[in-house]
């Protein structure tokens, strides 16, 4: 472990901001903090009190973004910014997007009760509406941030309540109309890195026997959220097979397809992963005793290969009209979306890589197969990297198990990686 390393994180502090924000955005089961809804404000204001009780200086912009600044003492005139998001998804767990907001928190709280700072201003960020459920977009916020939201996508309705992103920003007490004018909010010539701590979503952590890793790199998507496959109606008993155009078929009939080629594609070493994370017939007409007319399905699909995402387009269009011929129904994809792939930056790797030894740490690199605000930085030239903390049971699910131990690793991983940064 090196000498002088930097003041110790106050780990006391995020533990009992993890136990508030457990107890005051409880759902049924998990919690929930809803983007620009009570739960993600409730966990923006308690952080942003807590900020101004440790002597930060506490702004949010026009978006609703939310950041706490650590003055540098070298008169750089730039800035670190180290964060994640607030929002969860319904009834997810207490620890995805808030332990990456904690960490640096803890850690600006530690240096300014020793009296330490970088020469860089530290700037813990707590960015919206990450959790694209709640608004059929990626990464809103953080593109708030640096002026890169399409202005349609304040018209966007949440998922929950019908509205508009842009009446719930409003009625906050955000700008909807700066956001709209592709008003940067922070300037991105200053920013030397933004760095982003999360939960691990996935069990490699766990394979490994590792409390934390450095991430190589995000992947990117391709979605349709909101696809439909149509057939007819019709009795089941009384229609042969050959009169029917059944949706049920036909939806898993490209489903099926989908995950074939998933399968052909990693067998040659491609990267990707597939996932039809809804499937349903519609509730007002299904029925026992019918032939299903109507399937809702989504259709996720991911890699860290941008070439392959450009495969992926015509492949989707190939197999919609396959099955379309195979079994007489129609498909219509709706919008799609999604996000292009992020590489992280080689020398921020390699400082926090460096970090892990010095830690006694092994050092330990991974993509993530999960999107995160860092996407957004890294693909808008920003020096950007990843690290990630173990946690069992995945995650979107109220049953997320980040130990504090791992917690308190990671986030002097954390606070020796930012020390090291130049």
């Amino acid at each position: 472990m090196r000498p002088n390393r930097p003041p110790e994180p106050d780990h006391a502090l995020a533990a009992r901001l993890f136990d508030i924000l457990a107890k005051e955005t409880a759902d049924v089961a998990g919690v929930t903090r809803e983007a620009f809804g009570r739960g993600e404000q409730f966990a923006h204001d308690l952080v942003a009190e807590t900020g101004r009780e440790i002597g930060l200086e506490v702004s949010t912009d026009a978006g609703g973004n939310l950041y706490l600044r650590l003055p540098g003492t070298g008169g750089t005139g730039r800035m670190i910014l180290a964060g994640s998001h607030l929002d969860s998804v319904p009834m997810g767990g207490n620890f995805d997007g808030a332990a990456g907001v904690l960490a640096p928190l803890a850690v600006a709280a530690g240096w300014k009760k020793a009296g330490f700072a970088l020469a860089d201003d530290l700037v813990v960020v707590a960015l919206r509406a990450e959790e694209s459920n709640w608004f059929p977009v990626s990464y809103p916020g953080s593109k708030m941030a640096l002026g890169l939201l399409p202005p349609e996508t304040l018209e966007l309705k949440r998922s929950d309540t019908g509205r508009t992103l842009r009446d719930h920003m409003a009625e906050l007490g955000f700008d909807p109309d700066v956001i709209a004018a592709g008003t940067p909010q922070v300037d991105k010539s200053r920013i030397r890195a933004f760095v982003e701590l999360h939960i691990e979503q996935g069990p490699t952590l766990i394979g490994a026997d590792l409390p934390a890793a450095v991430v190589t790199g995000i992947r990117g998507s391709i979605r349709y959220r909101e696809a439909r496959v149509f057939g007819t109606y019709a009795h089941s008993g009384a229609t042969p097979r050959a009169f029917r155009t059944d949706a049920v078929i036909g939806a898993a009939d490209l489903v099926m397809r989908l995950q074939a080629d998933w399968l052909r594609l990693e067998a040659e070493g491609r990267d990707l992963t597939f996932t039809a994370g809804q499937f349903f017939t519609d509730p007002a007409q299904h029925a026992f005793s019918k032939i299903a007319g109507e399937v809702f399905v989504s259709l996720d699909l991911r890699s860290n290969d941008p070439a392959l995402l450009e495969e992926l387009g015509p492949l989707l269009e190939e197999r919609f009209a396959e099955v379309e011929a195979a079994h007489g129904v129609r498909i219509d994809p709706g919008p799609r979306t999604g996000s292009t792939p992020a590489l992280m930056d080689p020398e921020l790797r390699e400082a926090f890589g460096s970090a892990m030894e010095d830690l006694d740490l092994p050092r330990f690199e991974m993509a993530s197969g999960a999107g995160h605000d860092a996407a957004t930085f890294a693909g808008a030239g920003v020096p950007s990297v990843m690290l990630f903390v173990r946690n069992a049971n995945g995650s979107h699910n109220p049953d997320e198990a980040m130990e504090m131990d791992d917690f308190e690793c990671a986030t002097r991983l954390l606070a020796d990686g930012l020390a090291r940064i130049r």
